[in-house]
């Protein structure tokens, strides 16, 4: 992989129009995990790659669990009422080979909110119910966590992972030529595709500034989805390729979510 530079990747933001929504994600993890590029067979559209990485000298293929808390979530254009809730997303990475740009396939989240409806009955995206609680303790003196818990009672996606901060934690990004380019693959995909709940390749963009994340130790996991379609299995999910945190951030989200056809991309 060549190196990566922010200054390539980094742009002011869209002017937000219509439905796009603000918010701010509190107790931010991206888990990754590197894995045999085998196990996501038959899941991504000939469109696109896998973005992978080279480990061991061994071929890799990424897939990250993120879990965080929506707060101030609101329309980025209107005064609108704000909503919190938590939610946990499911992404491997790949390349559009149409664009060339790094994006991300999601196999689905979990919200903890009657919102859900919205995205899954109106736009039919891949969005299943959860119950997520978290556990957390921040210490704002030394910047870091002293606990990260977090456990979603699903049926499609359950989860529980626990997570700790030591004080300086070195940051390590195996696969990657230098740290930077680890964090543009790792934290800053634009774009995300999925399959939508009718079968229709669907897609949306966001926007965030450059992510303040730091390195976190993982604990334990159990991410009931991942073990349910073999592609991380319990025992390998002890052992996750990085973990990156930020206690919060501010993402723009672009609404609605739009179809992917023969002609291009078109409104929903």
């Amino acid at each position: 992989m060549e190196p990566l530079s922010f200054t390539d990747f980094l742009h002011p933001r869209p002017t937000p129009t219509g439905i796009d929504v603000l918010c701010k994600l509190k107790h931010f993890a991206i888990i990754t995990y590197a894995v045999d590029p085998e196990r996501f067979s038959g899941l991504i559209p000939a469109r696109f790659k896998l973005d992978t990485v080279v480990i061991n000298d061994t071929e890799k293929a990424m897939i990250s669990v993120v879990p965080f808390i929506d707060v101030d979530f609101t329309s980025a254009v209107f005064p609108f009422p704000n909503f919190t809730m938590g939610q946990t997303n499911y992404r491997i990475y790949i390349i559009d080979t149409e664009t060339n740009e790094r994006c991300v396939w999601f196999l689905g989240t979990t919200l903890d909110s009657w919102t859900l409806a919205v995205p899954r009955y109106l736009w039919n995206l891949p969005w299943y119910s959860g119950k997520v609680v978290f556990d957390c303790e921040y210490d704002e003196c030394d910047q870091r966590y002293i606990r990260y818990k977090m456990q979603t009672d699903a049926d499609w996606a359950p989860a529980q992972v626990e997570l700790v901060q030591e004080a300086n934690e070195n940051l390590v990004l195996p696969g990657f030529p230098d740290t930077e380019t680890g964090l543009i693959y790792l934290t800053h995909p634009l774009a995300g595709f999925y399959h939508r709940r009718d079968g229709k390749l669907g897609t949306y963009r966001v926007w965030h500034k450059q992510l303040a994340v730091s390195a976190a130790t993982l604990k334990s996991a159990n991410f009931g989805l991942l073990s349910r379609l073999g592609l991380v299995s319990l025992e390998e999910q002890q052992h996750a390729h990085s973990v990156l945190i930020e206690p919060i951030n501010e993402f723009t989200i672009y609404l609605p979510p739009r179809i992917v056809n023969n002609k291009g991309i078109t409104a929903d």
